[in-house]
């Protein structure tokens, strides 16, 4: 059963150790990574190859941002785009066989956004939204009907049992109302299908993060689900099972805040 995976790994030579032991254990066909934190040069493509992921699409900055995909199967029409006029490299895309046919996969890594959920006094937080409201406008331009998954860490947790108090974050960036509405937008325009949701109950309370800042994580739990994958329609139709990979968070002794998001499909 194929399986595409994301994680944002918060420099990937700092924790590959971690990222090979993933591969090695769970074998996802696709992996997208964010916040790779190096350039193309110094991304580690060779240990990654000699894991089983020569095929590599990759878009890196110095020190900062960054997205991969690494693959099991050849990948092709490899491209990036840039938002909001600022030169970061915070998408790749690379079309890739699932089986059934090629398959498009869109990795982003959504900004931030800063501390104070105000665009007027908070730049930061202006550029999220306007990156939001790009990627809208730009899947409007393209033909996004079919053979499409666009996943990575979306910095938003749009539901209120994506996060661990609704009540107390709706002020908290990541969590307020113009953020969670403004991916509700992105997510409905296109009639894009939320896998994880699609195979986990909306009831159910799932975090994909949990702060560096907490002093025991696991057991205060205030996590929030900031990482995605959705796809279109005919890709949802086999998709089969949807897992967050809570222990990855204590790995190691400096692991990522964030932790594997998996979708299998048939």
């Amino acid at each position: 059963m194929p399986s595409l995976a994301t994680w944002n790994i918060d420099s990937v030579r700092l924790r590959l150790p971690i990222v090979l032991d993933f591969l090695a254990q769970y074998a996802p066909d696709v992996l997208c990574l964010q916040e790779i934190k190096c350039t193309n040069d110094q991304f580690p493509a060779k240990a990654f190859a000699e894991a089983g992921y020569a095929h590599q699409a990759v878009h890196g900055q110095k020190g900062y941002h960054g997205v991969a995909i690494l693959s099991k199967t050849p990948v092709d029409e490899i491209a990036t785009r840039g938002f909001c006029d600022i030169p970061d490299s915070r998408h790749v895309s690379a079309r890739l066989d699932f089986g059934r046919g090629p398959v498009t996969v869109h990795n982003f890594y959504i900004p931030a956004g800063g501390d104070e959920p105000d665009p007027e006094i908070n730049p930061k937080f202006r550029h999220k939204l306007n990156f939001l409201a790009e990627m809208q406008d730009w899947f409007d331009d393209l033909v996004f009907d079919s053979g499409q998954i666009i996943c990575g860490d979306f910095n938003v947790a749009p539901h209120e049992n994506d996060v661990w108090s609704h009540k107390q974050l709706l002020k908290v960036v990541s969590h307020t109302p113009v953020e969670t509405e403004a991916l509700n937008r992105l997510l409905e325009r296109r009639n894009w299908v939320d896998l994880v949701r699609q195979h986990i109950p909306i009831e159910e309370k799932i975090y994909s993060w949990w702060s560096y800042r907490a002093k025991d994580w696991d057991l205060s739990d205030r996590g929030r689900r900031l990482d995605h994958i959705w796809s279109t329609r005919d890709v949802a139709a086999h998709a089969r099972a949807a897992h967050i990979l809570r222990p990855a968070r204590g790995w190691s002794e400096k692991p990522s805040d964030h932790v594997p998001v998996i979708v299998e499909f048939q």
